[in-house]
């Protein structure tokens, strides 16, 4: 996914998505729960969403995002005192090792061409204890994509993976990671909320 496509949406991003506000009330409440107290790094944050509405529950937040545009919208209104926003990329990150409790990624392995390398940066900079979210839209049907996502395609839009749900669970598993809490929400485009431990 070329980063002009992200700097074109960004203004609008976030008035998007509220067509999906019954699966993003979802991961807030989980993500919040699951970040009390933690030092939490969030790659492909987009507008912010999710960072400022887990801020009151983490110890700090660093969200990420490639296209400085989306960091440009995240930067605007409020922003909670223990959230910071920058440009990364998630298959590359400055981070040193080990120096997060919980790593989010939601919404964008099944957008990056080589989302394995994404989860091995993950993995070198999450604590042995650490915990990955990672929620992906996902297919309900092989094969099939609902108008929605035909949509999003002729606008620029387009999924470099289209995962199922056990798909999905099953990429996870084949790079490392053991989903531990999961549950599918259904929207315009299904998602499947997806919390994960390192395979021992």
């Amino acid at each position: 996914m070329k980063e002009g496509v992200w700097n074109f949406f960004a203004p609008i991003y976030e008035r998007a998505m509220k067509s999906q506000k019954s699966i993003y009330d979802y991961i807030y409440k989980e993500i919040s729960a699951a970040a009390s107290a933690k030092n939490v790094l969030e790659l492909a944050t987009g507008p912010g969403m999710i960072a400022k509405h887990i801020a009151s529950s983490a110890k700090s937040v660093t969200a990420t995002d490639f296209a400085p545009k989306m960091i440009e919208a995240a930067k605007k209104g409020s922003v909670p005192d223990n959230v910071s926003f920058e440009v990364a990329d998630a298959t590359n990150l400055r981070y040193e090792n080990d120096s997060f409790d919980l790593v989010v990624i939601a919404n964008a392995l099944h957008i990056i061409p080589e989302p394995e390398k994404a989860l091995a940066e993950i993995d070198r900079v999450l604590k042995a204890s650490g915990t990955l979210i990672a929620p992906n839209f996902i297919e309900r049907e092989k094969g099939k994509k609902n108008l929605w996502q035909k949509i999003l395609s002729l606008v620029g839009i387009k999924f470099a993976h289209e995962w199922t749900k056990e798909e999905y669970k099953t990429f996870l598993s084949d790079h490392g990671w053991q989903v531990t809490k999961s549950h599918v929400c259904k929207g315009r485009i299904d998602l499947l909320y997806a919390e994960c431990k390192r395979i021992k």
